[in-house]
């Protein structure tokens, strides 16, 4: 059998105010023909599908156009998605029931039966071969929200271990998702049969694994994210994994994140941007193999340098004569160093771009620091983060910095208005497209 695994799509990514709907729509006019071209079986997307919880229709439409289109071309391949920590578990799930139709199993959220256990029948997948054989179980796992997980164990799970119990009281999170995966995978290796590979599919973040410089948000605020590879025993055989937007494998050859189908900041512009096929032999992996993403729309760096290397290499920059379409231009960050602040510097890259065929997305300027200017001067509020602008002002207020549990009960609040305002949103946008239904005819 033969699987390909991606994740992080972010349909719908609003790229420093500019849309990018074209590379969207690129990338998965592409993988359509991957599919059908590989002979693959079965299609893994985990999670982060969505930029934001509250996608335009543009961005539905992307997917949903997709899934008809894998369809019509591969009739017998399976898609399971699952929602990542940009999603709402909510929408991802409100047209499963048709998308299963088309052989998309959609899952947004974990759900539990009256005695507190996982409800793991909804969450195992089978997977079946062109014979229609099922030749692997997927364990699809979408974002686990804290709020939907913590505090169950210790109210309803009467056959958990007590020491465990009290071992991990003080990290309830992690303890948590621990014992949603180890639920899942006893179900999973109650169905497998003779032959038949078990695949976790997760959107998380693991314990060693290389975060973007930029662009990722944190899976949950604090350090809590961080979970341990040990999660995925021996006997998982491939696990696909969505969140950090860095290809790579974590610990060993069966442990992978495929990474983002595009750069999704410039900070990413040098990862490898890839899809992952693997195959599967006699119920075991036997081999994965990474597959390029070619750039519809390409980033380009110039910079940190002074303004005359920077006008050099624009003159260097393709130009729009014969160059196509404006929605493939390339896009373009400049860093210019100056000597001297330089009111007129916008005006004068705007002119030397007048020709080329790219689009600037961000002008950085770069003065000399002095001995009088205070740490972070310059910098952007969307730089810093809502952490370290907390303890700054903590310690102008109070003369030091915040202490661990301050720090704690910080992230916890973050924690809460970041799925409040996901919860918001997802109704929000049910709401609206009620109304929009309601008023057809």
């Amino acid at each position: 059998m033969r699987i390909i695994h991606t994740a992080d799509w972010h349909l719908g990514q609003s790229f420093h105010g500019q849309e990018r709907h074209e590379e969207h729509r690129a990338f998965l006019d592409w993988l359509v023909d991957i599919l059908a071209e590989r002979q693959v079986d079965a299609l893994l997307v985990a999670g982060d599908v969505f930029d934001v919880v509250n996608p335009s229709l543009r961005a539905q439409e992307l997917l949903y156009d997709f899934i008809v289109r894998v369809h019509q071309r591969c009739p017998d391949l399976t898609i399971a998605l699952i929602a990542g920590n940009h999603d709402s578990g909510s929408r991802i799930e409100l047209p499963a029931p048709l998308m299963q139709h088309l052989r998309t199993h959609a899952l947004g959220r974990v759900r539990f039966v009256d005695d507190g256990a996982l409800d793991s029948d909804r969450l195992l997948v089978p997977l079946r071969d062109a014979q229609g054989e099922v030749r692997a179980w997927c364990l699809a796992l979408p974002f686990l929200r804290p709020a939907e997980i913590t505090g169950r164990g210790r109210q309803s799970r009467q056959a958990a271990d007590a020491a465990e119990e009290e071992t991990n009281a003080g990290d309830d999170y992690v303890a948590s998702v621990e014992r949603v995966h180890r639920e899942l995978i006893a179900a999973a290796r109650e169905k497998r049969e003779p032959g038949q590979a078990l695949i976790a599919m997760s959107h998380a973040h693991l314990r060693g694994a290389t975060v973007s410089e930029a662009s990722e948000r944190p899976i949950v605020i604090g350090g809590e994210e961080s979970l341990s590879a040990s999660l995925f025993p021996e006997d998982i055989d491939y696990v696909a994994l969505g969140h950090l937007h860095r290809a790579q494998r974590v610990g060993d050859e069966r442990i992978r994140y495929s990474g983002s189908p595009l750069p999704l900041d410039f900070s990413e512009v040098d990862y490898p941007h890839q899809v992952l096929m693997a195959d599967f032999a006699d119920g075991a992996l036997a081999h994965v193999e990474p597959i390029s993403v070619p750039r519809a729309v390409a980033m380009r760096r110039l910079g940190p340098a002074p303004l005359e290397e920077i006008l050099g290499a624009i003159e260097a920059l393709p130009a729009r004569d014969g160059a196509g379409p404006v929605e493939r231009w390339d896009w373009l960050e400049i860093n210019v160093r100056l000597d001297a602040p330089m009111p007129e510097l916008r005006s004068r890259i705007e002119q030397a771009l007048g020709d080329r065929a790219v689009r600037l997305l961000r002008l950085k300027r770069e003065l000399p620091v002095t001995e009088s200017q205070a740490p972070g001067r310059g910098e952007r509020l969307e730089d810093i983060g809502p952490r370290e602008l907390f303890s700054r002002t903590w310690k102008e207020r109070w003369g030091e910095a915040p202490d661990d549990s301050v720090i704690a009960d910080f992230d916890w609040l973050c924690q809460r208005v970041q799925d409040a305002d996901a919860d918001d949103q997802s109704a929000d946008g049910q709401d609206q497209g009620a109304a929009e239904g309601s008023t057809q005819p």
